[in-house]
């Protein structure tokens, strides 16, 4: 017996203030410095003697995802997460996000729901609050802008600029993951065009698939540098590759610095995807991007308390701006770094 088909609502039946009251009428505040939530003009935060960190992320169809494979579930709390990390990478606590949503008449009220589901998934998870936002139509495809409020004590913030010539580099996690993991989705999505009869073929690559549909915001290497007593000099997260993110912390700092190609990490299977498509798996860690992993300096006194701790890897060092910014190969040579990583702006 055929399953029935799942119920289609047109977004028109409904109008925007069906579909907001729709969206946010599940939605309760964990937050203390949450007056004022979803309601009203503005929402209103109080964070009495607290920094206030603000980013925003625009992810756009066909720019940023492509909805072929894709779950909306999945996008919804990728666009999320992809947020807080940025307030992680400021060593700050993500507390609230707004949520902007452009569609057009081609997605039904069933699929703006289901990426609020991821959206609300990734909520619960972190701890955020959602209090507000807008949705919109759209004529070119679909558009999610999530704005990402957070909190810290003054003397906690971390910034880019602030590294020290003979600080050692580290990064928690393992890199490149998210890059073979896009790699694979194009490489089905490219067959089944060919043949539409195919079945995808992912088995056994459920840990960089998962690293390109459903990344993670590490608050946990911000709860382990906190019990280690480290605070990093400087700190970035790694959106857009390990050599965009490492030029950005040399370039803020004004100084120089080096990465030691054996010392990244890449996991096994990462390795093997890049094997498969003939490309090196340094440059998939290097430029490939979207791993939301920590990229950060410590002084060299607390080189002893974060040596050999789990998850995370030392893989070089800032040094004079004169020197410039290398990747020392497993040969020795000194390999000039260069962003060769996403640009939103490059053109092909």
């Amino acid at each position: 017996m055929l399953e029935d088909k799942p119920s289609r609502t047109e977004l028109s039946e409904i109008g925007e203030f069906g579909l907001i009251e729709l969206l946010t009428k599940n939605i309760s505040l964990r937050n203390k410095s949450s007056v004022k939530g979803v309601g009203d003009d503005a929402a209103v935060i109080d964070y009495g003697d607290k920094q206030t960190l603000i980013t925003k992320d625009l992810l756009i169809e066909g720019v940023h995802f492509d909805l072929t494979y894709v779950p909306l579930k999945h996008l919804g709390y990728k666009a999320v997460v992809v947020n807080l990390s940025d307030i992680v990478a400021m060593n700050g606590t993500p507390k609230q996000v707004i949520v902007g949503i452009g569609a057009s008449n081609r997605f039904s009220v069933e699929a703006i729901e289901e990426i609020y589901k991821g959206i609300y998934l990734a909520c619960d998870k972190y701890n955020v609050d959602i209090v507000g936002g807008d949705t919109v139509s759209s004529v070119s495809g679909l558009v999610i802008s999530i704005t990402a409020v957070g909190e810290a004590n003054k003397e906690d913030i971390i910034f880019r600029n602030t590294a020290k010539k003979g600080d050692l580099l580290f990064v928690s996690g393992d890199l490149g993951a998210a890059y073979a993991g896009l790699l694979l989705l194009e490489r089905e999505k490219a067959t089944f065009k060919a043949d539409p009869n195919m079945q995808p073929d992912l088995d056994g690559y459920d840990y960089i698939l998962g690293r390109q549909l459903k990344p993670e915001a590490r608050t946990d290497v911000l709860e382990l540098l906190k019990k280690t007593g480290v605070k990093p000099t400087s700190m970035i997260d790694i959106s857009d590759g390990l050599a965009s993110e490492m030029l950005h912390l040399c370039h803020d700092s004004d100084l120089g610095g080096a990465i030691y190609e054996d010392k990244i990490p890449i996991d096994i299977t990462t390795a093997g995807v890049a094997e498969e498509f003939n490309i090196d798996p340094t440059t998939c860690a290097m430029n490939g991007g979207e791993d939301y992993e920590l990229l950060f300096t410590i002084s060299q006194n607390d080189y002893e308390k974060l040596k050999g701790v789990d998850g995370l890897s030392v893989i070089g060092h800032m040094s004079e701006k004169n020197e410039g910014v290398n990747l020392i190969s497993r040969s020795g040579t000194y390999v000039p770094i260069e962003a060769q990583g996403w640009n939103a702006f490059f053109k092909k």
